[in-house]
């Protein structure tokens, strides 16, 4: 049985506080009863009513004061005015300011009851119209993330848990799994999804910009700041921040952002006055921030203060039950956008996306079926669609064997980093941004492999 609606009478006549308490607690509303507006307040900031009646004049205060606490604090309250004839003015005005509407004294018992039923109906179906699109936003969101595996439900049920929390996120996994979709999906399964989702990959702009698009600059502040420009924290306020690829931030920026989170506040390059900022932070890395800490290329302030809820996200190969899915989806989005009647993909060609280990997960499986939708020339794709990695049979999975001496695990995948390291600079033509393009992964970590590696000195080409 669901609770009766809740009435707050606001009036300074005890005879009519009275009389509409007797009625409408015999009409079965839940009602509370007070004849100060200061009372009336604290009523309105401390519980929740579905309808509230406030008399406009009272000796102290008005019924407009209780209509901007109302708008303040509970916005999805309906709010009836009662005024004498002098007042009548200041009711419309009342309702211009957002009051439901006003009722004149003296006037019948039927008047304000079909009033209040009409404003209760109006707050059902105002409610129930937020729950189907709330509803609606999170079956998009869904959708926009593919998959029916345990691993990503999973997934599902943290975006759920955290989208109407203030918390700030942390999504780790590895390139391609989809970070920046979580993203998205908590800003529209949120409370902020009405204001903006603003995207920033940290990799992506060079070091030298990178703080005047997050923060903003003021005219003069450097060469070619010609003029005031805000930041994307200020883009972003009343929603949402992503932070991609944070872990490629500097340390001087580490701490700038360390500010905005502990201050709220931030300064535009060049500035001399704060601003505040009110937004949701949600980061991402395709690294461990923790071994980035480890080595004293993160703060690990800083990575306690993102990383307060995280969300992993599972490679390709961790929900392979997802791929046939994942095919169709992507087939129905490339045969409308390359206009081809493609159909489905061969028993051959899905046996051997089963077996391969996507190194470059859903994005690289997006990246095959766009090219064999593009390449077949019959409605079932068949294994000559297939880009070369796929075809040749060492990339088949169920053909990898131990031999009986066993291997040296490190030194196999080193080697097979290696050659995808240079194969990805031959094809870049040695431009190393392109090769780290290509592999789905920073600049920055693409040079720290190489490195690694000892390939820097046979790489070619600079950036």
């Amino acid at each position: 049985m669901s609770a009766p609606p809740r009435i707050l009478i606001v009036d300074d006549e005890r005879s009519m506080q009275e009389f509409l308490e007797i009625f409408f607690r015999g009409e079965g509303y839940d009602v509370e009863v007070t004849g100060e507006v200061a009372s009336a307040i604290a009523h309105i900031e401390n519980d929740d009513f579905d309808i509230v009646i406030s008399d406009i004049q009272m000796p102290g205060g008005s019924g407009s004061e209780v209509l901007r606490a109302v708008q303040q604090h509970s916005p999805e309250t309906m709010v009836i005015m009662i005024t004498a004839f002098a007042s009548t003015e200041t009711a419309i005005t009342a309702m211009k300011d957002g009051a439901y509407d006003y009722i004149s004294k003296p006037f019948k018992i039927d008047e304000i009851r079909i009033v209040v039923e009409k404003a209760l109906e109006k707050k059902q179906l105002s409610t129930e119209n937020r729950r189907l699109r709330s509803e609606l936003r999170g079956r998009v969101c869904e959708r926009s993330i593919i998959g029916s595996s345990a691993a990503i439900q999973a997934v599902f049920d943290m975006i759920s848990k955290v989208a109407n929390t203030k918390a700030n996120v942390l999504i780790t996994g590895e390139s391609g799994t989809g970070k920046e979709m979580v993203a998205r999906s908590i800003h529209w399964s949120g409370e902020r999804h009405e204001q903006p989702f603003v995207a920033v990959n940290c990799a992506a702009i060079p070091e030298n910009l990178l703080e005047s698009e997050l923060f903003g600059h003021v005219k003069g502040a450097f060469t070619g700041a010609v003029q005031n420009k805000a930041g994307l924290f200020e883009v972003a306020d009343g929603g949402t921040l992503f932070l991609d690829e944070v872990g490629e931030l500097t340390l001087a920026l580490q701490v700038k952002l360390l500010r905005v989170i502990q201050e709220r506040v931030i300064r535009r390059v060049g500035g001399t006055t704060d601003r505040a900022v009110n937004l949701r932070l949600v980061a991402a890395t395709n690294v461990r921030l923790d071994e980035e800490v480890a080595a004293r290329r993160f703060r690990e302030d800083l990575y306690y203060r993102l990383n307060v809820i995280e969300i992993p996200l599972p490679p390709l190969r961790d929900r392979r039950d997802d791929i046939p899915l994942l095919v169709q989806h992507f087939i129905e989005k490339y045969v409308k956008e390359l206009e081809k009647p493609i159909e489905s993909v061969s028993d051959a060609v899905m046996e051997r996306l089963h077996s391969y280990a996507f190194p470059g997960n859903v994005r690289e499986l997006e990246n095959v079926i766009e090219r064999a939708v593009a390449l077949s020339l019959s409605p079932i794709v068949d294994l000559d669609s297939l880009p070369p990695a796929l075809i040749s049979p060492e990339t088949r999975s169920d053909e990898r064997r131990i031999p009986p001496e066993g291997v040296d695990l490190d030194a196999l995948m080193d080697e097979h980093e290696s050659g995808l390291l240079l194969e990805a600079l031959q094809n870049a033509n040695g431009v190393k941004k392109r090769a780290a393009k290509l592999l789905g992964i920073s600049f920055r970590s693409y040079r720290y492999r190489l490195e690694k590696l000892g390939l820097e000195t046979r790489s070619s080409g600079d950036d």
